[in-house]
């Protein structure tokens, strides 16, 4: 069964302008996961912006996918994952490899 990573991210500089916590974004991702029969191997819980790359969690995140330990990350929005173009490239780079 292939496994998931739950990402979760809030960022500490604009607080006023985020509609979800990550306890908001965790009880959808995890409702999702159960309607949809995801397997989920873990959740991965950030407090940092994305503007710039070099986020802890998220490189772990990434790390561990090309592993092999999951296939796919469940997130709320796609602007959790990434807001700058490393980022966003890293993951654009691992999906035409088909990881």
């Amino acid at each position: 069964m292939t496994k998931y990573f739950l990402y979760a991210r809030k960022s500490t500089d604009v607080e006023d302008k985020q509609v979800r916590s990550i306890d908001d974004q965790l009880a959808v991702l995890h409702e999702l996961a159960k309607d949809e029969n995801l397997n989920i191997a873990q959740e991965f819980i950030e407090k940092q912006s994305a503007k710039k790359p070099g986020r802890p969690v998220f490189n772990e995140m990434l790390a561990r996918i090309e592993k092999g330990e999951a296939r796919g990350i469940v997130c709320w929005k796609l602007d959790r994952l990434a807001r700058n173009p490393v980022d966003g490239g890293q993951i654009s780079w691992m999906l035409q490899r088909g990881i």
